[in-house]
């Protein structure tokens, strides 16, 4: 099972980074799912965009593509959840509300910071009552030190956990993620 995974990883990785316009068109695409889908390697896609298109068009294409999937999986459970489900269990109810209660600085850190899994974030929302407006602002907000982080890093989970310069790095993006969104709440009170 583990050879499987590592050939389809790298037949992903090959495509992307191809010398053909497929590749980023590829990628775009595979940021978008990714969203959906946690399973994809988002820095691997990313960096490639970065490298292909150069830093502005780079990170307008990653920002664009991980905002519309994030947005698009916040909504579709949203549908799900107000058309089909019931919240009857308790620990459901219990971690619903406990999503109520994050504020927008607090939602744009956790978007923020690289290792936050997006679908999982996406889900929550998309069954509380936070409202869309929150929700998307808090993304477009929070995505950008995401994207800036790959972009710029590039770098796996277990590289960056041994290397203190990009955990010092990964901080500062935080930080000023979190300090953006106070300015912004306080601007607009989105809560």
């Amino acid at each position: 099972m583990e050879e499987i995974l590592k050939t389809i990883y790298e037949f992903i990785v090959n495509s992307v980074s191809g010398s053909s316009a497929l590749g980023p068109i590829l990628a775009c695409f595979l940021i978008f799912v990714e969203s959906i889908i946690p399973v994809l390697p988002l820095f691997v896609f990313i960096t490639v965009i970065f490298l292909k298109y150069g830093v502005v068009i780079g990170f307008v294409l990653s920002w664009l593509f991980t905002v519309l999937g994030c947005i698009a999986s916040f909504m579709g459970v949203r549908y799900l959840a107000n058309k089909f489900l019931k919240f009857n269990n308790e620990k459901l109810k219990k971690v619903v509300k406990l999503v109520n209660k994050v504020s927008f600085p607090q939602l744009v850190t956790i978007i923020a910071i690289p290792f936050t899994p997006a679908f999982l974030i996406n889900i929550a929302a998309g069954m509380s009552k936070m409202s869309n407006k929150k929700f998307i602002l808090a993304i477009m907000l929070g995505k950008i030190a995401l994207v800036l982080f790959w972009g710029f890093i590039g770098t796996s989970l277990i590289e960056s956990l041994k290397n203190p310069i990009i955990m010092f790095k990964i901080a500062i993006i935080v930080l000023i993620s979190y300090i953006i969104s106070y300015l912004v709440n306080k601007k607009f009170n989105i809560n």
